[in-house]
C-alpha cells in the first residue's frame, strides 16, 4: 500500500519558482489520485507487495501508468529545496557532469534542449546507466528510465499541470528557473 510522501518543505517553499498554488493541486491532488489509483489496482496483482520501484519494472497497463507516476512525482518533489541563484552541483554529480559534458552549463543546455522540444505529456531525466555515464532522455507519459537498468537521478516534469498555473504557456521559463531548486545533495544521495 502506498502512501502520499510528506514534502520536505512547506507548500509556499519553492516559491517563486513553483507557487503555494501548484504544489497544493501537483502533489496534494494529482499525487494523491495517483498513489489511490496504483492502490486499488493493486490487490490480487501478484504486485501488491513489491517495492514501488519494481512494481514499475515489472508492470503494465493502468497499474504500471500509476505507480510510474507516483514514483516519477515522489523523485521529483523530493529533489527541491529553497530557490538560490547560481545554483550549481557539488560532489559526485558534479565530477560526472564535468567528465562527460564539460561543464554544467553544457549539461543544462542539453536537458533544456530536450524538455522544451518533448511533445506532448511527459517527463525529461538525467539517470546514471550501469556503466556510470550520465544520460539525458524524453520519457512520455509515466515512463522512467529505470524499466531500462537506469538509475534515475534528476527529473523534471513536462506534464501542464506542473507549471501552467505559474507559468501558463511559457515551458521555458518553468525550465530555466527549475534549475534554481535542486538539491544536489538529493541528487548525489541517488546515485548509487
Amino acid at each position: 500500500m502506498e502512501k502520499l510522501i510528506t514534502l520536505p518543505y512547506p507548500d509556499n517553499g519553492l516559491e517563486p519558482v513553483i507557487s503555494a498554488q501548484t504544489i497544493s493541486f501537483h502533489h496534494g491532488n494529482h499525487l494523491q489520485t495517483y498513489v489511490n489509483n496504483l492502490n486499488n489496482a493493486l490487490p490480487n496483482s501478484g504486485l501488491e507487495n513489491l517495492p514501488l520501484t519494481e512494481i514499475v519494472k515489472q508492470s503494465t497497463g493502468a497499474i504500471f501508468n500509476n505507480a510510474g507516476q507516483t514514483l516519477n512525482h515522489n523523485l521529483y518533489f523530493l529533489q527541491f529545496k529553497s530557490p538560490t541563484e547560481n545554483n550549481s552541483p557539488q560532489g559526485k554529480i558534479a565530477s560526472l557532469i564535468d567528465t562527460q559534458y564539460g561543464n554544467f552549463d553544457q549539461l543544462k543546455k542539453q536537458f533544456t534542449q530536450q524538455s522544451t522540444t518533448l511533445f506532448g505529456s511527459g517527463w525529461v531525466w538525467l539517470s546514471l546507466t550501469k556503466d556510470n555515464k550520465l544520460e539525458i532522455s524524453q520519457e512520455p507519459n509515466a515512463q522512467n528510465p529505470i524499466t531500462r537498468g537506469n538509475t534515475p537521478l534528476l527529473t523534471i516534469d513536462i506534464w501542464e499541470h506542473a507549471y501552467y498555473l505559474d507559468y501558463q504557456n511559457k515551458r521555458a521559463e518553468y525550465i530555466n528557473n527549475f534549475w534554481k531548486i535542486i538539491n544536489w545533495d538529493v541528487i548525489n544521495s541517488r546515485i548509487a
